[in-house]
């Protein structure tokens, strides 16, 4: 996914994506120990997506914490 796409995303929203990537990372690593992974290059591409998700989240809470002080 994008930056934009993720940004647009609520909070609830991006968590539930995390959560999605985080179980999706784990059916690939499940895989992988038996030895049937399709695409070995979704390992990169979601952990990216983990990243990214995870870094607008971060930043959000650092705007809010920012605001209230």
């Amino acid at each position: 996914m994008k930056i934009k796409e993720l940004k647009a995303l609520s909070n609830e929203e991006l968590v539930q994506k995390e959560r999605h990537f985080k179980e999706q990372l784990f059916e690939m690593n499940f895989q992988r120990q038996m030895g049937r992974v399709e695409k070995p290059a979704m390992f990169r591409s979601l952990k990216r997506n983990i990243a990214r998700v995870l870094t607008i989240l971060n930043e959000r809470e650092r705007q809010n914490n920012g605001k209230k002080t």
